[in-house]
């Protein structure tokens, strides 16, 4: 970019000498200096002293901070001996309201401030004055929270199994059959009927009741050698399933899948045997259910995990739920899908390394998600029905008018402790 000219005209005034108030004498032949008057530094004065005045006081802040957070910090570290690093919001999803930490000394910790506000005092005390639900006899010394079935009680049960129950009494329904054999299982209509607790085979039930265990079954009990000469077996008994079950084992059959039958349904071999042991030397396992219901998943699936035989599945359309592993068992969905099946239970019967891929969960482990569903029944059903029961007792009590607020986090400078109510 071109500098502009002078102004001609500006020239000729100073050639002569004027005086005006933007211009000085000339000395001989140049322009003097022009005097600057004081108050033209007036304005970059005022801004130096107010940004002079703003770093003071944010020196002072900074130290005042600084401290503060030194004894946060002393703090913390007294209180975590191992250094570990606070969770974040994303660790737990708590669905309650949040309360910070607003008071109490500089030297009590988040985990004793939050005891501290969690000394909730209920009205009942579960030990001394256990849950009670008539209609049933069993009982339970180690359940969490006091628990006990029986009749002819002092005191109204807080639930009670079946209908007819005393008014303010749970209602409760409490079955392992499929829907489609009992339709009052079916959770809808159950509630229809005026259930409060339903308690059955689906893992959408307020307290689920399923045929897997720990307790019960020995899943990681090791692969046995398959001496038998048939590919699979088969335990059925009733003939009247209102699936294809019957339809697909024959179908198998008349692919030259050759199967031994324990059950009522096309016996071929003694059925007086013990169930697993017998399992353990076939293959596969005809894991047949009588209804294809979803959740509906009994002890003949989970028996062949336990004997180390590959599950053919009939039954719960989401039976991979219920896989320990991926490839670890074949499902027959529709009766049309039986002679694909059957072309992979040749293939896997005369591939030793193929068919053992199938059974690597049992050495190396089943898959979290399996672990996580089976762990739900290392507390018995009984007694996750008391505590069910228990928490919607003090959770209208806490929801009662006057009920002290429960923080559920301490915040104390860049810590975060959260307590899981």
């Amino acid at each position: 970019m071109m500098e502009k000219s002078p102004n001609p005209a500006s020239n000729q005034r100073f050639s002569r000498g004027a005086h005006t108030h933007d211009s000085q004498p000339i000395a001989n032949g140049i322009p003097a200096a022009p005097k600057r008057k004081w108050t033209n530094f007036m304005p970059l004065f005022v801004i130096l002293v107010v940004v002079a005045e703003i770093a003071f006081l944010g020196r002072l802040d900074m130290a005042k901070n600084a401290a503060l957070v030194d004894s946060w910090a002393d703090v913390f570290h007294r209180s975590h001996p191992g250094g570990e690093l606070p969770l974040t919001d994303d660790d737990f999803p708590v669905a309650v309201e949040v309360a910070d930490r607003s008071s109490g000394s500089e030297t009590e910790s988040c985990e004793e401030w939050l005891e501290k506000q969690d000394a909730v005092v209920y009205s009942r005390d579960f030990g001394k004055e256990p849950i009670l639900i008539s209609g049933h006899e069993e009982e339970w010394k180690t359940c969490a929270v006091g628990c006990k079935f029986g009749f002819g009680s002092d005191r109204k049960p807080d639930g009670q199994i079946g209908l007819h129950g005393q008014a303010g009494t749970a209602t409760i329904l409490r079955s392992m059959e499929s829907s489609q054999y009992y339709a009052e299982n079916n959770i809808a209509q159950a509630r229809r009927r005026g259930i409060d607790v339903v308690m059955t085979t689906s893992l959408s039930s307020d307290v689920p009741v399923g045929y897997f265990s720990w307790a019960e079954y020995d899943i990681m009990a090791p692969v046995q050698p398959k001496t038998e000469n048939a590919v699979a077996a088969a335990f059925i008994s009733n003939c009247g399933a209102r699936n294809f079950r019957l339809q697909a084992l024959e179908a198998l059959e008349k692919t030259q899948i050759k199967i031994d039958s324990y059950g009522g349904c096309h016996r071929n071999r003694d059925g007086r045997v013990n169930k697993v042991e017998a399992l353990k030397h076939y293959k596969f396992s005809l894991a047949f259910e009588n209804s294809n219901e979803e959740d509906y998943v009994t002890e003949k699936y989970f028996q062949s995990l336990v004997a180390g035989s590959v599950p053919v599945v009939i039954g719960a359309p989401n039976i991979e739920d219920f896989a320990p592993a991926p490839g670890s068992y074949l499902h027959i969905k529709e009766l049309k899908d039986v002679p694909e099946v059957a072309k992979t239970m040749k293939y896997l019967s005369e591939n030793p390394v193929a068919y053992n891929q199938s059974l690597r969960w049992k050495y190396e482990g089943p898959s979290d998600s399996f672990k996580a569903l089976v762990d739900m029944a290392a507390v018995h059903s009984s007694c996750r029905l008391c505590i069910h029961l228990a928490t919607t007792i003090r959770q209208k009590e806490e929801k009662s008018p006057g009920f002290k607020n429960r923080p559920c986090k301490c915040t104390r400078g860049s810590e975060t402790v959260y307590h899981l109510l």
